[in-house]
């Protein structure tokens, strides 16, 4: 039987609920441009409470650590890459008291985003460096008392590899997103396609896989039937930006209303998504949202790229990447089977 907390929920749930964003929400409490949010488990541990607490109260079942930048490359250029294993412990320690204050099953997922450097040969980053530095992590989040590693954000396949490595060498299972934002494929060419071809060879493959962030909803939903016309049999992830980012009055805001979140977490979930959250912009007026109709709208039938434009607006390319003119992922594996 499976132990961990995030495989018992999905064995008796149809669907969950993940969280929305951390930046945008520190940000709205203060967090100013270019500080590391990770340090604020420490010297902000209250406003870190709140945070989480948001997402909870709002419905969701998984929640993210506050952990995003929290490896040794991302914390040297803050002179802080000896902290690693202290701010994601307290993170994770943090995000362990909500989650269990909470009265229900909430899982604590230890957010785990790139490296920021790129891999050889056009960069310096090596495989046995990546893994090390996400096994540096994960060993903070598992000691804090994170339930899986979720990895996010991931444009190369190299560094996705490096991440199941370290998740195995510390014990712990893991759920694995990329974001998809250049006309469908993530920044280093990967496709919907060709990530669940790369999900299944992994040694350690991941719980959940999917993705996040990326462009808009649209887009997201776009890349999520691609996931599902592969015909993987692993829980996929859906976890897209509250709209598309405009510039106001010298900040970055999303344009997506709680009731267009509302629309494209059904949509997920009639796709096929089984973990459902927001990315950047979405705040816990959009997660409640999301959950009411989530409960409130009954199961429909696989939606169609006309459906999705037309709720959640156009696509921000004519192609997703794999290589289908047709622009429907379905209807392009149904070709090449005959």
């Amino acid at each position: 039987m499976p132990q961990d907390a995030l495989s018992k929920l999905l064995a008796v749930r149809d669907w969950l609920m993940a969280d929305g964003a951390t930046g945008t929400n520190l940000f709205n409490m203060g967090l100013s441009s270019g500080e590391p949010p990770e340090f604020w488990n420490i010297d902000q541990p209250d406003n870190i409470r709140k945070l989480y607490r948001g997402a909870v109260e709002s419905g969701s079942d998984i929640f993210l650590t506050n952990t995003f930048g929290g490896n040794a490359s991302r914390l040297k250029l803050h002179q802080a890459q000896d902290r690693v294993h202290e701010l994601n412990r307290v993170g994770a320690a943090l995000a362990r008291d909500i989650a269990d204050a909470s009265g229900r099953t909430v899982v604590v997922a230890g957010s785990v985003g790139p490296t920021g450097e790129i891999f050889e040969p056009m960069g310096t980053l090596t495989h046995a460096l990546a893994v090390e530095m996400f096994h540096e992590q994960a060993e903070g989040l598992k000691a804090g008392g994170a339930d899986v590693l979720w990895v996010e954000t991931i444009s190369a396949p190299e560094e996705y590899k490096a991440a199941a490595e370290a998740a195995a060498l510390a014990g712990m299972p893991w759920c694995g997103t990329m974001s998809f934002d250049t006309a469908g494929r993530t920044m280093m060419g990967t496709t919907s396609a060709a990530m669940a071809e790369m999900v299944e060879k992994l040694a350690n493959p991941p719980l959940a896989f999917g993705a996040n962030c990326g462009v808009g909803a649209s887009d997201l939903m776009r890349t999520v039937l691609g996931f599902v016309s592969t015909g993987s049999a692993r829980p996929i992830i859906a976890k897209g930006n509250a709209g598309i980012p405009k510039y106001h009055d010298g900040h970055i805001h999303y344009d997506g209303t709680p009731e267009l979140m509302g629309e494209y977490a059904v949509l997920a979930r009639d796709a096929g998504a089984r973990i459902i959250g927001g990315c950047c912009g979405t705040m816990p007026e959009h997660l409640k949202a999301m959950r009411k109709a989530l409960e409130d709208t009954p199961m429909g039938p696989r939606p169609t790229l006309e459906d999705i434009s037309a709720k959640l607006g156009g696509f921000s390319s004519a192609s997703d990447g794999t290589g289908d003119t047709t622009n429907d992922p379905k209807r392009e594996r149904r070709n090449r089977r005959g």
